[in-house]
């Protein structure tokens, strides 16, 4: 990197911790004005945060290379991860968890199931999974800064301690920010680093569509043109021999995309899935503007597609070497190298400037809700119930400090950012989506079955991840259907042989949520008129019709650049208008029957 690069760097680096620092005196007031700020943040900044908080450096490497590798069917690939999350959280799952007004993921297990022995039970359970999660996502994140920022910087050390050394830096600077400034600090920064992003993934697309012509294009797709461009997935990869050793395991790629899309499927159905998505919500004014949320949240990362797209191509067509220290293909350098030859001095120091706002956004997201279920449903109620809120705030500040340490300690045992990443989503994810999606919408699944179900699917995940580490990794097709079984069973049987929950605590949680599904007992007794327990708004109708309207809405404004900037402008034209006409019908289908404003 030149020197400019290394000032705009580092002016933003010092830029964020004096924000920490600002907002420092208004989080330290209270508990929910560090983790919810008050209630008073905007829908459109809690969408730009919360969009920009899974625009991560490490997850883009990762989104570059499954592109290098598979093409556009990589598209599949993440269904993992529930890439069409905003969809549901539109479509009625963002003003649900609005309407349970409470502070964490965990602490809603209260409203769902009581405050008794089996509600308590169930919240512990929640978030232990939760700050299992949010800590496996901080050691991903750790495996992927330190690739990425040793490409930049040279030190004196072989490639691996080198990596260690950058990470450790980049975390312990994100980490005071982080600390200091609470959940307001992370929106606000948040919205910045957005509009860094945008500009910078605008400015690669822009690169990569310039310099790509139909004769290196031909050379990505020889046959017919359709090789890259198909979405349409095969069952076996005949070429996997010739993939990187960590990628080798995809070679049944249809019996993955099975799972990917359960897995997917499932996760979205049982509410924000990242755990950092409910807090989003949960601090939104109102249900209305929790669903404004949802919507707005894909549309801050639409350019995000485009970029790696162009990424992507760049190496395709290019004569970069993608070889590690160990003389070893790697896909997850395709992006630092590439945006190193083909961006000039300044530019170069922009983009970087907006992707490490990336990276410190999901981090400062990540671990202030980590932090947050430590403190409200750990901490508190099994520690120092009575603690004040200056208590409370300096108990999260010990928190923060504890997700970074063994997140830090994850990710110096993992060898790639899949490594980390596949446990987390088809492991840990297998462990709680059951539970998470009968809570919803079965009025008989009580807190005995919660807990027996993710207790015994966290049981079957956490080996997974030590033989991971070990570099013994078992079949996703295989793992995640056995620990989604596992959870199954264990949930029924929990809840079948466990009293129901107490009919007030079910008649209070569906009057002011709302949900659809299984509810019919409850239903009859919940109170509520005629013509509320008509409204269409509320339909399980009208939901399932938004939702998939917003996911083709969704998909295909994400891959309508991709096709842009690859110069396949009949396919992008072609789910172009398919976008616009989705977003038009919603006009009519989810924005004219929002909740009304709140006073």
């Amino acid at each position: 990197m030149s020197k400019i690069d290394y000032a705009i760097v580092i002016a933003y680096f010092v830029t964020m911790i004096g924000l920490g620092v600002w907002y420092q005196r208004r989080a330290a007031r209270s508990i929910d004005s560090y983790f919810l700020a008050g209630h008073r943040i905007h829908w459109l900044a809690l969408a730009m945060s919360g969009s920009v908080s899974t625009f991560d450096i490490s997850g883009t490497m990762w989104m570059v290379a499954l592109i290098y590798l598979f093409g556009m069917k990589s598209m599949w690939n993440h269904w993992m991860w529930g890439f069409l999350m905003a969809a549901f959280f539109m479509s009625f799952m963002g003003k649900w968890v609005r309407r349970s007004r409470v502070m964490t993921g965990a602490e809603w297990m209260v409203t769902r199931f009581g405050d008794g022995k089996d509600g308590r039970a169930a919240r512990l359970a929640y978030a232990l999974m939760a700050v299992v999660t949010l800590t496996g996502l901080t050691g991903y994140a750790f495996s992927g800064i330190g690739k990425f920022c040793t490409e930049y910087v040279d030190l004196p050390f072989a490639q691996a301690t080198s990596e260690r050394i950058c990470a450790l830096v980049v975390f312990a600077v994100t980490a005071v920010y982080t600390l200091l400034g609470g959940l307001e600090a992370v929106v606000v920064t948040n919205v910045i680093q957005t509009s860094i992003l945008t500009v910078a993934s605008l400015l690669i697309a822009g690169i990569a569509y310039a310099q790509l012509t139909p004769d290196k294009l031909a050379a990505v797709a020889p046959v017919d043109g359709e090789q890259f461009v198909s979405l349409w997935p095969t069952w076996r990869l005949e070429n996997v021999a010739d993939l990187p050793v960590d990628y080798q395991g995809y070679e049944l790629f249809g019996a993955l995309v099975v799972v990917w899309v359960v897995k997917g499927m499932l996760l979205n159905f049982g509410g924000p899935g990242q755990m950092f998505d409910f807090q989003m919500f949960l601090s939104a004014r109102d249900p209305r503007d929790a669903s404004k949320v949802g919507a707005a949240w894909s549309a801050f990362l639409v350019v995000r597609w485009a970029m790696v797209m162009g990424i992507a191509l760049l190496a395709m067509t290019g004569d970069i070497p993608m070889v590690n220290a160990s003389g070893q293909i790697d896909a997850e350098l395709v992006m630092p190298r590439i945006l190193e030859q083909y961006l000039a001095p300044g530019i170069l120091g922009l983009v970087l400037a907006g992707l490490l706002a990336a990276f410190m956004s999901t981090f400062a997201a990540t671990v202030n809700s980590g932090a947050s279920y430590v403190v409200r449903d750990l901490w508190q109620p099994f520690v120092q119930p009575d603690a004040d809120e200056k208590q409370l705030v300096k108990v999260s500040y010990a928190a923060t400090v504890a997700i970074v340490v063994v997140g830090t300690l994850i990710g110096l045992s993992a060898t790639s950012i899949r490594q980390v990443w596949d446990w987390i989503m088809m492991a840990l994810g297998a462990a709680f989506v059951i539970p998470n999606v009968l809570r919803w919408y079965w009025w008989r699944f009580n807190g005995v079955g919660y807990t027996a179900g993710t207790l015994t699917g966290l049981a079957g995940a956490l080996p997974l991840l030590v033989l991971s580490l070990m570099n013994i990794e078992l079949p996703m097709h295989i793992t995640f259907p056995a620990l989604c079984a596992i959870s199954l069973v264990a949930s029924i049987a929990g809840t079948l042989l466990a009293k129901p929950t107490d009919e007030r605590i079910l008649v209070d949680f569906y009057r002011n949520i709302r949900p659809f599904g299984f509810w019919g007992p409850v239903r009859k007794n919940c109170g509520l008129a005629a013509e509320q327990l008509a409204d269409p708004a509320e339909s399980a109708g009208l939901g399932m019709t938004n939702l998939l309207l917003s996911a083709f809405a969704i998909f295909a404004a994400y891959i309508a650049p991709m096709y842009l900037v690859g110069h396949w402008h009949w396919h992008a034209l072609a789910w172009g208008a398919v976008a616009v006409a989705t977003i038009i019908a919603l006009r009519f289908t989810w924005y004219a029957n929002l909740p009304p404003a709140e006073g």
